[in-house]
C-alpha cells in the first residue's frame, strides 16, 4: 500500500506547476498525494481533523507550502495536527521562524552575526530615546510580519515622535527595534533544503528605498553565493530547525561581515519571469524536496 502525502502549496507565481511536478516524482516513488488540503477548510471530531470527510490523521506527512494565506485558525489546526503526523516545516520550526525576534535571538545566542536588536515595553520611551542616540538610525519590525510591511526605519528623535503615536494606536505590547546597518540596498536569499544548497538570488531595494522585499518595490537579481556565504545560510537553518529555509544575508560594511537578517520557512521557487531570467534552481529544489520527503516518511 502506497503511502500518502497532504498539500497545500500556493498557486500563483507558476505555485501550481511546482505542485504538478511534486506530485508527479512523488509518485515515482510509490507516494500518493493529496492535494489542496486547506485547513481553512478542516474541522475537528474529537480526535480526527477532517476535510471533507478525508482524516487528515491518517497522512504520513503533511507538506505545506503556502506563505500569504495563513489564517489564525489554520496555524491553530497546524500544531495540533504536527502532534501526530509530521510535516515539513515543524510547527515548531515554523512558530520560531514566525517570529523575526524569537528567530534573531536564537541565532545570536548560538553564534550567527545578526543585526544588534533590542525588546522593550511599549511604554519604555525612555529606552526607545536612548536606543536612537547610541545607533543613529534603527529600524522598528513588526515582529510577526513578512514581506516588508511594517518595517519603519527611524533616523532620528523627531521621527520617533512622529511614530510614537501609531505605535500607540496600535497597542502593541512590546516593541522590536534593530540597529540600521550600512549596507549596499541589496541582500542573498540563500535557499537550504535538508542541509543542502539549492540556490542563491540577490534581491535590491527599488530607488530611494532601503527595502529589498518584492513586495515592497525590490527586484530580483542574478547573484553567486561563496562558501562562507553558504556555511552561514546552513548554520541559520540547522539552528531554527527548518527542513526547508530561504536565509535572507546582507553585507556589513562597517564590521566587512556577513549577517542573517532573516530566516524564511516558506522560501518561494522562482516565477515563471525569473526562470527566464536566469534563475534555474527550481527542478533541484524539487528533487530534493522529493528526497526529504520519502526520507522522513521512512523515518516515521
Amino acid at each position: 500500500m502506497n503511502k500518502t502525502v497532504g498539500i497545500w502549496m500556493y498557486q500563483n507565481g507558476g505555485g501550481d506547476k511546482i505542485e504538478q511536478k511534486l506530485v508527479s516524482k512523488l509518485k515515482e516513488r510509490d507516494i500518493d498525494s493529496k492535494t489542496g488540503l486547506n485547513l481553512r477548510n478542516a474541522i475537528v471530531k474529537n480526535d480526527k481533523v477532517i476535510i471533507d470527510d478525508f482524516v487528515l490523521n491518517d497522512l504520513d506527512l503533511f507538506f505545506t507550502y503556502n506563505a500569504g494565506e495563513q489564517t489564525q485558525y489554520q496555524v491553530y489546526l497546524y500544531k495540533t495536527l504536527n502532534r501526530v503526523i509530521p510535516f515539513i516545516n515543524s510547527y515548531e520550526a515554523f512558530e520560531l521562524t514566525e517570529d523575526k525576534f524569537q528567530t534573531t535571538f536564537t541565532l545570536k545566542h548560538n553564534g550567527i552575526a545578526t543585526t544588534e536588536f533590542r525588546l522593550c515595553h511599549r511604554d519604555d520611551e525612555k529606552f526607545l530615546r536612548e536606543f536612537i542616540k547610541e545607533w543613529k538610525k534603527m529600524v522598528y519590525k513588526p515582529v510577526d510580519g513578512w514581506g516588508g510591511i511594517g518595517l519603519t526605519r527611524i533616523e532620528n528623535e523627531a521621527t520617533l515622535d512622529v511614530l510614537m503615536p501609531f505605535l500607540n494606536q496600535a497597542d502593541l505590547r512590546f516593541l522590536y527595534l534593530e540597529k540600521f546597518i550600512d549596507y549596499d540596498n541589496t541582500d542573498f536569499r540563500v535557499d537550504i533544503v535538508d542541509g543542502e544548497f539549492i540556490a542563491c538570488y540577490g534581491r535590491k531595494a527599488k530607488k530611494g528605498d532601503w527595502k529589498t522585499n518584492v513586495t515592497s518595490g525590490g527586484s530580483v537579481f542574478l547573484r553567486e553565493a561563496d562558501d562562507k556565504l553558504i556555511e552561514l545560510a546552513k548554520k541559520a537553518a540547522k539552528i531554527t530547525g527548518l527542513d526547508i529555509a530561504g536565509v535572507d544575508i546582507i553585507y556589513d560594511r562597517e564590521k566587512e561581515e556577513y549577517v542573517v537578517l532573516e530566516v524564511n520557512g516558506i522560501p518561494a521557487f522562482a516565477t515563471p519571469e525569473q526562470e527566464k531570467m536566469g534563475l534555474n534552481f527550481n527542478d533541484k529544489k524539487i528533487d530534493k524536496i522529493v528526497e526529504l520527503i520519502e526520507r522522513k516518511i521512512k523515518e516515521k
